[in-house]
């Protein structure tokens, strides 16, 4: 039941002259503001109609054939655009891709399109892109990926057919393909500035992150939030399948039409050959569906946002394509939030709706509003406690060599920056096995019904001082094994109560009351409203936290094209890469690291192979990202 409305983001419209800045050197720049819009505070005002705005359903031809029909997939866009674009005002796009609009539909309100009378237009639009950003002087563009929805053709889990929809999209809105509507007329976007921005939350993002690795022209600028960067990071990790059996064609199942579900059954059972579950090896496939290698052709500018809790499309997605944007000097800006598989939206509106505005304005329309001078990074410390850095890891944060020392008769080890004692090259054994749950997994050692068989735990003493971490751990460990094959897994946990984002609901609670963003019409009989129920964080204190966890395949250390058996007895050297984090270990509380093979918290598809892992403390040690490296480690008691 609605209780209360609160009004935003209607302005009185004002023309002033836009505030001009300096513009940093960009990879993309930002094109001159056209004349028409009107602009207070350096933003756009809504000084165009919605009720009046034109709306427009374009067809286009690619060049794939993702059912091997015989003939080209079709792709499909909603448009909706001001009035005055058709008398001579230029507009850019704000494009959101996606396979979702009549499946699972879109954002927290689960909001589907929808033709209510019939006529070809589409009457509901998801989200609040078009209501806020419409009346603004820009184009809202709502595109059906191939195999989905009003396009033709199968879905193929971030496939050729996926990638190439938005940029078939983005070529014909300049001029570089044919389009056609309903009667199959030729439509000419002659109201289009040149200028696409993309946007979207987790596979609408990822369809950004594709379009951008293509290098099409004319994509400026991509938000894309809790995006995939690889498809073989989402369904495996470091050669182990985390996910079900042929997870490709379930996703591609759910996304696809009922009514066409059956038709496309037969590109499904492809997805699941080629994916090769049975190894778990990367390979051609997934190659196609890697846009890490292709970040070199990027030259949009980015606004990455992605909850480091996010146990859906894990961090390493954004912190492995941050990384390479880093290296090939894309402009860029950074929202990281301790929420998980949340649009900001959902977890910071009212900043995240003016960050957004001044983003598109400045990459867009060109008005030079000073965001790029901004700090790159926004960063969520505590549940809505935020703070803003240079860059991300954050600067001063190095790479410090953290050894794990071995208990004796059966107690925990501890953690120091020097490594064991005298060189001894201790060992200790523990048992692979499978079926342990994280919450046994990560119990502090002196709980009695922590499962000490099956685990090697590493802690601390209490830290005298605050310990910070921004980056990715390593967890690198000498083991021999006595089978062929096993699981390699690092837990870094944080022992001590405190205050912590909660992981029910991914982090928030929806409210029964809501807000407002732009302005609502009705089309075709619908009350297209701009909305939408208000959220708060979900918030815990709990004596202990996982902070973040990785996983290694054992017949994947030499390659993860190829499985090669272990030879048992033989000591390997495995790096478990963990979850990118930024963390702050309070004083008084102990760091933890736990030793694992098998972790049920991170696959759904656990081996079973309950072999026995000896470890080799010669060289076992995790790297941990510390601000202010070796000497902050000191200082905190890890002598």
């Amino acid at each position: 039941m609605r209780t209360t409305r609160r009004w935003w983001g209607t302005a009185v419209a004002v023309t002033v002259a836009a505030a001009m800045l300096p513009v940093t050197p960009a990879t993309a720049r930002p094109p001159k503001a056209p004349a028409g819009l009107v602009i207070a505070d350096g933003v756009t005002q809504p000084a165009f109609g919605y009720a009046d705005a034109i709306r427009e359903r374009i067809f286009v031809t690619s060049d794939v054939d993702s059912d091997a029909d015989g003939a080209l997939d079709v792709v499909a866009m909603d448009i909706i655009r001001p009035k005055a674009s058709d008398a001579g005002l230029r507009v850019p796009v704000i494009m959101d891709a996606s396979p979702y609009y009549s499946t699972q539909c879109r954002g927290n309100d689960s909001e589907c399109k929808v033709d209510l009378d019939g006529d070809g237009l589409l009457d509901r639009w998801p989200l609040f892109y078009d209501n806020y950003f419409v009346p603004r002087g820009y184009a809202v563009v709502l595109l059906d990926m191939i195999g989905t929805n009003n396009s033709t053709g199968c879905p193929t889990s971030g496939g050729r057919p996926d990638n190439v929809s938005a940029p078939v999209a983005i070529d014909w809105l300049n001029g570089r393909r044919k389009g056609v509507d309903a009667d199959g007329n030729e439509v000419v976007a002659k109201w289009h500035n040149g200028k696409t921005g993309m946007i979207g939350k987790s596979y609408d993002g990822t369809l950004a992150n594709a379009a951008a690795a293509s290098g099409v022209k004319g994509l400026t600028t991509i938000v894309p939030i809790s995006a995939i960067a690889s498809w073989y990071d989402y369904s495996r990790s470091n050669g182990l399948v985390t996910r079900a059996n042929n997870y490709s064609g379930s996703l591609s199942n759910t996304v696809t039409n009922p009514s066409r579900r059956a038709y496309c059954a037969p590109v499904r059972t492809q997805l699941g050959q080629d994916g090769d579950d049975v190894t778990g090896d990367y390979n051609a496939y997934w190659a196609e569906r890697d846009y890490l290698p292709d970040a070199k052709k990027v030259k949009a500018s980015v606004l990455l946002v992605h909850g480091i809790n996010d146990d859906n499309v894990r961090a390493d997605h954004f912190s492995k394509w941050w990384y390479e944007l880093a290296k090939h000097k894309v402009q860029r800006k950074l929202w990281l939030t301790g929420t998980g598989h949340i649009d900001p939206f959902d977890f910071r509106r009212t900043e995240w709706v003016n960050t957004l505005h001044r983003w598109f304005d400045f990459w867009l329309h060109g008005i030079k509003n000073g965001i790029m001078h901004e700090p790159m990074v926004d960063l969520e410390r505590l549940p809505d406690v935020w703070e803003t850095h240079a860059d991300w890891p954050i600067p001063g944060s190095k790479p410090t060599e953290i050894w794990l020392r071995p208990g004796t008769d059966g107690a925990p080890g501890d953690l120091s920056v020097k490594s064991t004692p005298g060189g001894k090259k201790q060992t200790a054994t523990f048992t692979d096995t499978p079926t342990m749950s994280q919450a046994n997994a990560i119990r502090h050692p002196s709980d009695p019904a922590a499962n000490k068989d099956n685990r090697l735990v590493f802690l601390s003493e209490p830290l005298k001082a605050p310990l910070h971490i921004s980056g990715t751990p390593i967890v690198k460990i000498k083991a021999s094994v006595n089978g062929e094959d096993t699981n390699f897994a690092g837990l870094l946990v944080d022992y001590g109560t405190r205050e912590r984002f909660s992981t029910s609901g991914d982090g928030i609670r929806t409210l029964t009351t809501e807000d407002c963003w732009g302005e609502s019409a009705t089309f075709g009989g619908y009350n297209e409203e701009a909305c939408y129920r208000q959220v708060v964080k979900n918030v815990a204190s709990n004596p202990q936290e996982l902070v973040t966890k990785g996983i290694y395949d054992g017949l994947n250390l030499d390659s993860l094209w190829t499985s090669t058996p272990l030879v048992p007895g033989e000591k390997n050297a495995v790096d478990i890469p963990l979850q990118p984090e930024d963390y702050v270990f309070e004083a008084g509380h102990q760091i933890g690291v736990v030793l694992l093979g098998s972790y049920s918290g991170y696959s759904s598809r656990a081996k079973q192979t309950r072999a026995e892992i000896t470890v080799h403390f010669d060289s076992t040690r995790i790297t941990l990202p510390i601000v202010g490296g070796r000497q902050a480690a000191v200082a905190a008691g890890l002598n």
